[in-house]
């Protein structure tokens, strides 16, 4: 089973910045060509989860209806463009809750693992983060970088951790991973 985790923001949507939330409908926003993308990987034969930190819910900054909205709309409209996201793991939880399913820890992708029974080893997880390529490393994934969100080329020297690989965006890791086959 080929297998791609994907982080949400940064990577499917426009990252709203160190410390903000997407708190709305109207604040979700595609970026270029992820829908394409990941009706790509659809059609490639790749299952899809999305793995997400969303801790506004638990600080109160929006509700856990709205992220229900929210996820609800992004899911249909990568439908009409022909993809499927097999499941969406969020962890709502605040960073000091000790939870085991805040990336960095690798609790998220162990679950889908275990409840969808494949091998963390030949997974890749893309996410705009180095908190999302030490989650792959954590789990045993190959961590895929994008530089469409949170994280530039330019701070590259204070990386924690090395991406095994490093795109511009989902369109250019998609196409990478469909050449993997």
């Amino acid at each position: 089973m080929k297998v791609v985790f994907l982080d949400r923001d940064g990577v499917i949507n426009k990252y709203p910045g160190d410390r903000f939330y997407v708190t709305s409908l109207k604040k979700f926003k595609f970026l270029p060509g992820a829908k394409n993308a990941i009706a790509q990987l659809t059609k490639a034969g790749f299952k899809l989860f999305i793995v997400s930190n969303q801790a506004g819910v638990g600080r109160g900054v929006y509700a856990k209806r709205t992220l229900e909205a929210i996820t609800g709309r992004m899911l249909s409209e990568i439908e009409t463009a022909g993809g499927k996201i097999d499941k969406v793991y969020y962890c709502i939880h605040r960073k000091d809750a000790g939870c085991l399913c805040r990336k960095p820890k690798p609790g998220l992708l162990k679950k889908a693992a275990k409840e969808f029974k494949f091998s963390l080893q030949k997974s890749y997880f893309i996410g705009d983060s180095i908190r999302d390529v030490i989650t792959a490393d954590k789990a045993g994934c190959k961590s895929v970088l994008v530089l469409s969100g949170k994280e530039k080329l330019a701070n590259q020297k204070n990386w924690e951790a090395k991406p095994d690989f490093i795109f511009k965006d989902l369109n250019a890791a998609t196409t990478f991973l469909i050449k993997q086959k």
